[in-house]
């Protein structure tokens, strides 16, 4: 995203409730439980141990196939329930697993919200333009829905261009998530808008929400002005 200043990288803790629980969905759930079940080990001691070479992960589970198995694991049980939380009680078949309904730019400063609906036609955004003040503090928004299926390492790219060349780019990693009924959000980090004569102007974003499996969940265009006012 444009910014005045290198950006601090990290990653917002997941709404499943803490890092721990966040590292466990971007190692894929069902994986983790089969392989923590076989007494398998993850992570930093993974990396620094020699790997069997014969050893093969267990196949990707659908969330149904996930509750069918280990009923008698009274203890699994409890587990995977913590991890799954509360799913949709009914889905339309049509519906895509992943949903991407809006984007926020979030400023203090801004006179009133800067949100963009992403739930219908999106055509028409390349040609609408969003409004930032130069030097303003801001941050991204994303708010989607998983309606069906585990989806892994879920990420919004973001590219951004100034007549025709592009100036910067961004991979944030959104995470890994189960269905349920509720809308995720996502907070990029805290930014800031360039600011100064040369930097004030129109730009292209080019963004995208993608996943593990390279899946584009939405791509779409819209312009963001750097002004010297928010009322310019």
């Amino acid at each position: 995203m444009l910014r005045s200043k290198p950006e601090m990288l990290g990653l917002d803790v997941c709404e499943f409730g803490g890092q721990l629980l966040q590292l466990m969905w971007l190692t894929v759930c069902y994986r983790d439980i089969m392989a923590d079940k076989d007494g398998i080990k993850h992570g930093e001691e993974e990396a620094e141990e020699e790997v069997e070479p014969n050893y093969k992960p267990p196949e990707m589970k659908s969330v149904q196939e996930i509750q069918e198995l280990d009923k008698d694991d009274e203890s699994l049980i409890k587990y995977k329930q913590a991890l799954l939380g509360q799913l949709p009680a009914v889905v339309d078949s049509n519906a895509p697993n992943v949903q991407v309904t809006r984007l926020t730019l979030l400023c203090d400063e801004a006179p009133e919200p800067i949100t963009m609906d992403l739930s219908g036609d999106i055509s028409h955004l390349k040609d609408k333009v969003y409004l930032l003040k130069e030097g303003c503090s801001y941050r991204v928004k994303i708010s989607y829905k998983v309606n069906k299926e585990i989806v892994s390492g879920l990420r919004y790219v973001h590219l951004t261009y100034r007549k025709g060349v592009k100036v910067d780019s961004e991979n944030y990693m959104v995470g890994s998530y189960g269905p349920r009924a509720e809308e995720y959000e996502y907070l990029t980090p805290l930014e800031e808008a360039p600011k100064g004569m040369i930097a004030r102007g129109t730009y292209l974003i080019k963004s995208k929400f993608t996943d593990d499996d390279k899946s584009d969940h939405l791509s779409w265009e819209w312009k963001l002005a750097i002004k010297k006012d928010w009322k310019d």
